[in-house]
């Protein structure tokens, strides 16, 4: 088996379930990362294998930089043995959300949207790279939020906000960096999809919300494309927050 191993962060069910399986339908062995929810991991699991590939799952706590180092070398090695070629794919999905006017915001949750989803996303894309630039391929692709690279007033999600826009400066800087080594780094937004908190359709322009189906697909986009496809952000957002 000469697959590469893709790791998918967050993906005990929903959004990073749905990216997993599409990359398992694509051919790629999958590690999954969870944190709390480890019955619906070893379903995805479960669900990996059935697609015909070979899938495992990781507890980490992300928000601290050993864990998320430890997981991308376990996932890197994972199927070594029976063949595979590593670790070539990071998704990096995971990232809690709070809607808040700002002077109600405590400190921690403060701190927590950074920890969660900026903080996270720079831990393991560190760890991923050096593994990427020794094999001459990577495929990162950072899950931001849509209209995040427009700098608009967003009351209610200024901590949110601001880390997935540094998520967006953050995959840039790699894109750049990167450029020519055989790995790209992209970023897909999604708007308001079908497993969102809130869900506020009357304020989509398409009028419904997005799946899980069309965002998974756009991750896979970047993931089959060349290298040369990088530095790029997609809204899947059906017109929502332009």
């Amino acid at each position: 088996m000469t697959r590469r191993t893709a790791l998918v962060t967050g993906a005990a069910r929903g959004i990073g379930r749905g990216i997993a399986l599409s990359l398992a339908d694509a051919g790629f062995d999958v590690v999954i990362q969870y944190l709390s929810s480890e019955a619906d991991a070893a379903e995805t699991v479960q669900m990996l294998r059935a697609a015909g590939v070979r899938a495992d799952m990781h507890r980490a706590d992300l928000t601290k930089h050993d864990e998320a180092a430890a997981l991308v070398q376990a996932a890197h090695r994972a199927f070594l043995d029976g063949g595979g070629l590593g670790l070539g794919v990071l998704v990096n999905n995971v990232g809690n959300y709070v809607s808040k006017p700002l002077l109600e915001l405590d400190i921690s949750e403060w701190h927590e949207m950074f920890d969660s989803n900026l903080h996270s996303t720079f831990y393991t894309c560190r760890a991923a790279l050096p593994i990427m630039r020794a094999g001459g391929y990577g495929r990162i692709v950072n899950i931001g939020y849509a209209g995040a690279q427009h700098l608009l007033a967003r009351p209610g999600i200024v901590p949110y906000t601001i880390a997935k826009s540094g998520v967006i400066a953050l995959t840039l800087a790699i894109a750049k960096a990167e450029a020519g080594s055989g790995i790209s780094a992209n970023v897909v937004s999604p708007g308001v999809i079908e497993t969102s908190v809130s869900q506020p359709t009357r304020e989509i322009p398409a009028g419904r919300l997005g799946t899980v189906a069309e965002l998974s697909a756009e991750v896979l986009h970047f993931v089959q494309a060349s290298d040369y496809v990088t530095g790029q952000i997609v809204d899947v957002a059906g017109g929502w927050n332009l």
